[in-house]
């Protein structure tokens, strides 16, 4: 409709033209001398008119002309970053598919285009890295390590990668270098923990634990493993004395102190440098707080010397926790334990053959067998005695 509403208005600006030419007795002189000429109006307006189009479209080729070079480099830059461009999201989907291969040569057509260079860099390098080549994946960060604005994305990949490859001492190394950056979000706090954890610096991981919790940005169950790790792994070193021990013990927080594997782990380890009053003193504040069997057989490794104040404290302990824990054979068998250093045979035997009836466990199976050997030969019962070492042999073989 709108063509031939056009159309109209064309047809009508013709017909007035020509009726306004057609009226039009109007002359034009031009005097070259000796020459003159003279032309209508209609006529030297027409030609004006054809005079100005030619100029105008001759002056349009011109230019046009002159800038053809320019839209020829324009076309092939902008063709060139076209193709960089698509280059560069099909690396990205490959490498999201699991496409490595594919992703590293999309990003090396990507890299092509300067602009594109560092995150193709960064998507070769993570892909290099996935196919097990890690010269090409090093090639790759190296492309891009005078590029500023890409410092911090490099060293979080290079950490990535490092920790994914277990290299703990270089991964430690970047991590430096991000902390000198002032780089200090959840992400790189993670990888900090993954890297410090591989190399064994528990004080770093406890430090990194309670960081992320304060932003829970770590699962309760994952904070609690890692805390049991990091202590185990202080609280098992060979070099400790009861000084060091002790000194070590201060710096737990009362809140871990409390938890059964870092009691049990912190019970052994005061054993182990004879500190036996402290590792009592920690397992029955630990079990007061949360019933747990683990700690039982370090309770009874602690056990206070015969026919001493301490070991009839212990006894009573047992027989509380007895009313929360009556069918725990591990109970049992630390109470029997004690009733036999304090020569209370009756009750010993009692709890001795219940930790026998009630335990599943073969370790408990054989310590049972082993006391309940000792408790008869104590007592002059040499056949059962032989009985109970012969059952104990029996456990230990299988």
């Amino acid at each position: 409709m709108r063509f031939f509403l056009r159309l109209v208005a064309l047809f009508a600006v013709a017909i007035g033209l020509a009726v306004l030419a057609r009226y039009n007795p109007g002359n034009v002189v031009m005097f070259f001398p000796p020459y003159r000429i003279d032309l209508s109006l209609n006529f030297f307006v027409i030609s004006l008119a054809i005079l100005f189009i030619i100029l105008y479209v001759l002056i349009r080729a011109i230019r046009v002309t002159q800038k053809l070079p320019g839209r020829v480099i324009g076309y092939r830059r902008h063709k060139r970053e076209t193709t960089a461009n698509n280059a560069l999201r099909d690396a990205l989907k490959s490498l999201f598919e699991g496409r490595f291969g594919q992703a590293e040569k999309a990003a090396t057509r990507a890299a092509e285009l300067q602009d594109n260079l560092g995150v193709a860099a960064l998507i070769g390098a993570r892909a290099a890295h996935r196919m097990g080549q890690p010269e090409r994946r090093d090639i790759w960060l190296a492309s891009i390590e005078d590029d500023e604005p890409l410092k911090t994305a490099r060293l979080i990949t290079t950490l990535d990668l490092l920790v994914d490859e277990h290299k703990s001492q270089e991964a430690l190394h970047t991590v430096n270098e991000l902390n000198a950056r002032g780089t200090r979000h959840i992400h790189a706090l993670r990888l900090a923990l993954k890297a410090n954890q591989q190399a064994k610096n528990w004080p770093e991981v406890l430090r990194l634990v309670r960081t992320l919790n304060k932003h829970d940005a770590l699962h309760p169950a994952l904070s609690t493993r890692l805390r049991e790790l990091a202590y185990d792994g202080l609280l098992s070193d060979e070099a400790h004395d009861a000084e060091s021990i002790t000194r070590l013990w201060g710096t737990v927080p009362n809140e871990d102190r409390t938890k059964p594997f870092i009691a049990m782990r912190g019970a052994q380890a005061f054993n182990k440098s004879g500190l036996h009053a402290e590792a009592r003193a920690l397992v029955e504040k630990s079990l007061a707080t949360e019933w747990d069997q683990r700690l039982l057989a370090v309770y009874r490794d602690a056990a206070a010397a015969e026919a001493s104040p301490e070991l009839l404290s212990q006894i009573e302990h047992c027989e509380h926790w007895a009313v929360r824990a009556p069918n725990d054979p591990e109970l049992a068998l630390t109470l029997g334990t004690f009733c036999f250093k304090q020569k209370l045979w009756g009750k010993a035997q009692r709890h001795l053959e219940q930790a026998l009836s009630d335990a599943v466990a073969p370790a408990t199976v054989r310590e049972a067998h082993l006391k309940l050997g000792q408790l008869h030969e104590a007592i002059d019962q040499q056949a059962l005695a032989a009985e109970h070492y012969r059952q104990c042999a029996l456990a230990t073989t299988l």
